[in-house]
């Protein structure tokens, strides 16, 4: 069999502790945060149905979870955290995974893979070369809906001096009309600036978060553990793709603006029947993209570490997203806020930000 596993850990600490443990997600969120490095690894499911719609293969996998909050992978020693995500990972290999995906913070935290990786005796992947797809594909589309076309429109990223933001910045240098890089180290962001300006986009680079009022179109990718993105910092009509996970986008801003479209990026349709035996608040059959490149890898019998560190290759970014496409993965539809939004819902937004554009005028 093709195994593979999956890692996840609590973000929202009552919220998705509750989800396996009803009577602990009761307990205050910092009690939680406190308490969560001393819980040991859960094996949370066993995955079945996912099958290629290029060879029919079938593969199964466990989902395994690091039983610590972003909040507390920060707050304790990295030694700590690496102990703890190591250990999980040691649980996988136990159930016979032969390889394993790193989820939200335990992919990103220290050197984002290559110390677990090489305390395991599996390979390890972040995921982070199909999320840049995923995330890039799902803002075109959302766009499009809202009647921008990419190549005209400004597009910042939030986050652009990290491993995802960077990439995703370099392969929009083709797309976008203009670019807004923001990020906190100046010295880093400057440096992506300067690859992106050499591919022949204009762009800008700035610490400066209320800038993206400028955006058309805003993907997010950041590794914050709080919201920062609110709703007086977007413009009338904006796209707005959250990949950040705990989320970028504060929920004020679906409370506040019925203007702007605000998009979870990087989730995917599995092919198959899948069933994953754990509710991830999706409906069913789908997965972040992260967890995908998991399976794709385990279908395409390439058990290697294939996204690992703070630098993303586009050239990996394009072979994974090909590969998904062979096997049957493709974009679910668009969720905000953990609910489906559909046609009708986006259409409403687009009408509302274009009556709006014209009466501020």
């Amino acid at each position: 069999m093709n195994n593979f596993a999956f890692m996840i850990h609590p973000i929202d600490p009552r919220r998705d502790v509750a989800r396996k443990f009803p009577l602990l997600g009761k307990l205050p969120p910092g009690v939680i945060d406190y308490f969560s490095s001393l819980f040991p690894p859960v094996l949370l499911s066993h995955m079945v149905g996912v099958r290629s719609a290029a060879t029919g293969q079938e593969i199964d996998g466990w989902l395994v979870a690091c039983p610590m909050t972003p909040r507390r992978m920060l707050q304790v020693p990295l030694a700590s955290a690496y102990r703890k995500v190591v250990e999980t990972g040691r649980l996988a290999e136990r159930q016979g995974a032969r390889i394993l995906g790193l989820g939200a913070f335990t992919g990103v935290v220290g050197d984002a893979g290559y110390t677990v990786s090489q305390r395991l005796s599996i390979p390890v992947t972040t995921g982070n070369s199909y999320t840049v797809a995923v995330a890039i594909e799902a803002s075109v589309e959302a766009a499009r809906c809202m009647e921008l076309e990419p190549a005209e429109s400004v597009v910042a990223v939030v986050g652009a001096s990290g491993s995802t933001g960077r990439a995703c910045a370099q392969v929009l240098a083709g797309k976008a009309g203009s670019l807004i890089l923001i990020g906190r180290n100046m010295e880093r962001l400057q440096a992506v600036r300067q690859e992106v300006a050499s591919l022949g986009a204009r762009v800008k680079a700035t610490a400066r978060l209320e800038e993206i009022r400028e955006a058309d179109i805003v993907l997010c990718m950041t590794s914050s553990i709080d919201p920062i993105v609110m709703p007086e910092f977007l413009r009338s009509g904006a796209v707005v793709c959250d990949v950040s996970r705990p989320r970028s986008v504060s929920r004020r801003v679906a409370d506040e603006r019925d203007d702007v479209l605000v998009i979870e990026g990087g989730v995917v349709e599995a092919p198959g029947e899948a069933e994953f035996g754990f509710d991830f608040g999706f409906p069913p059959g789908q997965v972040y993209a992260c967890m995908a490149e998991t399976m794709v890898l385990a279908l395409e019998g390439r058990y290697e570490s294939f996204s690992l560190g703070r630098e993303v290759s586009l050239d990996r970014v394009e072979e994974i997203a090909n590969l998904a496409r062979k096997h049957g993965f493709r974009l679910s539809g668009f969720r905000s806020f953990e609910r489906v939004i559909d046609k009708s819902e986006i259409d409403r937004i687009r009408e509302r930000a274009y009556e709006r554009r014209h009466s501020t005028r």
